[in-house]
């Protein structure tokens, strides 16, 4: 289960981070432009949870949070301008701040509870 609840996870930071942004420039809320902003960075999260195998351990922080936002900042750039979408540079810094927020955050959440836990019962 909680490999799946961590793939959820993941996929609605993603959704989050679009939403907020589209929302923020006042863009038409389409379904269509709400998923040609979403699909980039959609594909570079599965990138990184193919190449790191995440569903083994898709709550733990280093390696698979850290890359898997890493993969997901950098394919969905690249693939932004295959698409001839957007990458300004403020762009580049808000995706990767927020998105790392995000998918390190509830890893490190996780982490935190957990230690809490392990030490209130032992």
């Amino acid at each position: 289960m909680r490999k799946v609840l961590g793939g959820v996870v993941d996929v609605l930071c993603v959704l989050v981070f679009v939403a907020i942004g589209r929302a923020s420039h006042e863009e038409a809320a389409s379904l269509g432009g709400f998923l040609s902003t979403a699909w980039p960075f959609l594909a570079g999260l599965g990138v990184g949870w193919g190449l790191l195998r995440a569903w083994r351990r898709p709550e733990e922080f280093s390696p698979v949070g850290v890359g898997v936002w890493v993969s997901t900042v950098a394919v969905g750039m690249v693939l932004r301008v295959l698409a001839g979408q957007g990458t300004a540079l403020a762009f580049v810094i808000v995706a990767s701040v927020f998105l790392g927020a995000a998918l390190l955050g509830w890893r490190l959440l996780v982490r935190v509870v957990g230690a809490r836990k392990a030490s209130a019962s032992g």
